[in-house]
C-alpha cells in the first residue's frame, strides 16, 4: 500500500498511530513519528515515558496493538527484527545483544555469517578470513577504531569498547535507518564524542538516525529534530535549532504542554518503575553539571 511515490517529500521511515498496551498500562498511546532522508531525530522523555517501547515497535522487536510502519511510503508489517534488517533498518538496544564468548568480527557478522564457496559451501564452513577482511574494511569506512577484531572474546573488552562494538554492528549494516537507544550511556567523554561524530558522518552519507538520549546537550548538538514523549504520547515535535535545553526539560516534565498534547492517565512503560520527574531531575542535574 502506497499513498504517494517515494521522493524528497516522503519520509524514509515513519510510524503512524502506534499503540502498545500492557494490560492497563498504556506504554505507547497513538504516537506518530516520521524520519526524513539523512535526518537525525532524537527521542527524549522521562523514565517510563514510552521511548524504548516506541523504538522496539519501529524496529520490529515488538508488535504494535494498532498503527502502522511505513518505509519510503509503503506500509510494512514487521514480524520481527529480521524484517526490519532486510529493509536496511538496524537497532541498538540498551542490552547490546553481544555474545561475550565470541570475538569482535564474529559479533559483527552475527546472523550474517559469510560461508566458503565451492565444494565447501554445502557444509556451511564460515569464511573467517573474508569476514575479517570485510570487518576491517567496513569499520575503516566508518572511521571506527576497535582493537583486537579477532581471537579475543568480547568479554575481555572494557564496557566502553563493548558498547562501541554494538554501535559499530548497527551502523555497519544500516542502509536506510539506524536506531540507537542511549548509545553513549556507558561511555566516557572521549568515546561519547566519537559516537556523536560518527552519527553525524552516518547522516552525511544519507542514512537516517533515530536516537534516544537523556543527555540534552548531546541531543541539541546532534539532532535535526527532537520528539518529546510523555506518558506514552507525543508531547512535542520540534526543530532542534528552535528549542532550548530549558524548554525541553519543561516539555519532558510537563510544566509546558506541546502542540496537540492531551493529558492521559497512562502509567508508563513496562519495565521502568521510577517515579516520573524524579529520575529525570537527577539526570538533568548531572548533565547540566557536565556541560
Amino acid at each position: 500500500m502506497r499513498d504517494q511515490e517515494p521522493g524528497v517529500s516522503t519520509p524514509i521511515f515513519e510510524g503512524r498511530g502506534l499503540v502498545k498496551h500492557y494490560g492497563s498500562i498504556h506504554a505507547v498511546d497513538g504516537i506518530d513519528i516520521a524520519v526524513g532522508h539523512g535526518e537525525i531525530v532524537a527521542i527524549v522523555g522521562d523514565n517510563g515515558a514510552g521511548k524504548s517501547t516506541l523504538i522496539k515497535m519501529l524496529s520490529g522487536a515488538i508488535q504494535p496493538d494498532r498503527g502502522e510502519i511505513r518505509v519510503e511510503g509503503v506500509v510494512h508489517k514487521l514480524k520481527g527484527p529480521n524484517d526490519a534488517r532486510s529493509m536496511g533498518i538496524e537497532a541498538l538496544y540498551q542490552d547490546l545483544a553481544l555474545l561475550p564468548n565470541l570475538d569482535v568480527t564474529t559479533n559483527l557478522f552475527l546472523g550474517r555469517e559469510e560461508v566458503c564457496g565451492g565444494v565447501l559451501r554445502p557444509f556451511g564452513f564460515m569464511a573467517r578470513r573474508r569476514m575479517r577482511h570485510d570487518a576491517v574494511e567496513r569499520l575503516d569506512a566508518l572511521q571506527i577504531r576497535i582493537p583486537r577484531l579477532w581471537g579475543t572474546p568480547v568479554s575481555s573488552l572494557s564496557g566502553g569498547q563493548r558498547q562501541s562494538v554494538a554501535i559499530a554492528r548497527a551502523l555497519v549494516w544500516a542502509s536506510k535507518v539506524v536506531i540507537l537507544d542511549e548509545p553513549t550511556a556507558a561511555l566516557g567523554v572521549a568515546q561519547a564524542r566519537a559516537v556523536l561524530e560518527l552519527s553525524q558522518r552516518i547522516r552525511d552519507t544519507g542514512t537516517s538516525v533515530v536516537i534516544i538520549s537523556h543527555i540534552l546537550p548531546h541531543v541539541l548538538e546532534l539532532a535535526d529534530r527532537v520528539v518529546v514523549v510523555r506518558h506514552g504520547r507525543k508531547a512535542a515535535d520540534l526543530a532542534a535549532h528552535e528549542v532550548t535545553q530549558d524548554r525541553l526539560i519543561a516539555l519532558i516534565v510537563g510544566s509546558e504542554e506541546g502542540d496537540g498534547y492531551a493529558a492521559a492517565p497512562a502509567l508508563g512503560e513496562q519495565g521502568e518503575d521510577e517515579v516520573p520527574g524524579v529520575a529525570f531531575g537527577r539526570a538533568a542535574a548531572a548533565d547540566l553539571g557536565e556541560g
